[in-house]
């Protein structure tokens, strides 16, 4: 048997965001409707901002323990509901970082291989050098660079989209994304020249 999508007359998977926002402040099941759309997307991004599959899942039910307690406070001002999902993480991993005395690195298994061994072994080093390197270049960025990167390539998100998030115009997101871009292939060319 399958659940309803409607409860209360309401149909929480036909509504539109700004819809559910609404009946949020009075409604926890249309809440639980915002946090099953977005609460992949919103752990995928703390994620790739901590590196650990633990604090992610702290953090994300921070983001939306914090979410549901503002509800109320939420403003429609013409960004995707989203953007404020990501503000609050933004400012959530930001805390966590600020909280720790040195930023941990993502582990390389969970990077590595995706289950298709390449033929020979020095590939695997080289490419596991590379990947450490370019890594370790990524989390030496300043985190507004990182959040840029995090969103444009895990998320998937247009630069109009990135800049409703971070709160920045699109042609400041293009701007931030190609110096981001040059300061990482200046870093792995560096790298390179010291092997």
């Amino acid at each position: 048997m399958t659940e309803p999508q409607e409860q209360n007359g309401r149909d929480y998977a036909g509504a539109d965001d700004l819809q559910l926002v609404a009946w949020a402040r009075e409604d926890r099941a249309a809440f639980g409707e915002l946090y099953s759309r977005y609460v992949n997307r919103i752990y995928n991004y703390v994620y790739y901002r901590t590196g650990n599959h633990q604090d992610a899942e702290d953090l994300t039910s921070r983001v939306f323990f914090k979410a549901l307690a503002h509800i109320d406070r939420y403003v429609d001002r013409g960004v995707p509901f989203s953007a404020w999902l990501y503000r609050i993480a933004h400012n959530q991993v930001a805390n966590w970082h600020r909280d720790r005395s040195r930023r941990r690195i993502v582990p390389l298994d969970d990077f590595m291989l995706d289950g298709e061994a390449p033929e020979a072994p020095e590939t695997v080093t080289e490419s596991s050098e590379e990947e450490a390197q370019l890594l370790e270049l990524i989390r030496a960025l300043p985190p507004e660079r990182q959040q840029l990167l995090v969103l444009k390539f895990v998320e998937h998100l247009s630069n109009a989209e990135i800049g409703a998030i971070m709160n920045r115009t699109e042609g400041a997101i293009k701007s931030l994304y190609h110096r981001t871009l040059l300061a990482l292939r200046g870093g792995l060319e560096g790298k390179r020249d010291e092997s």
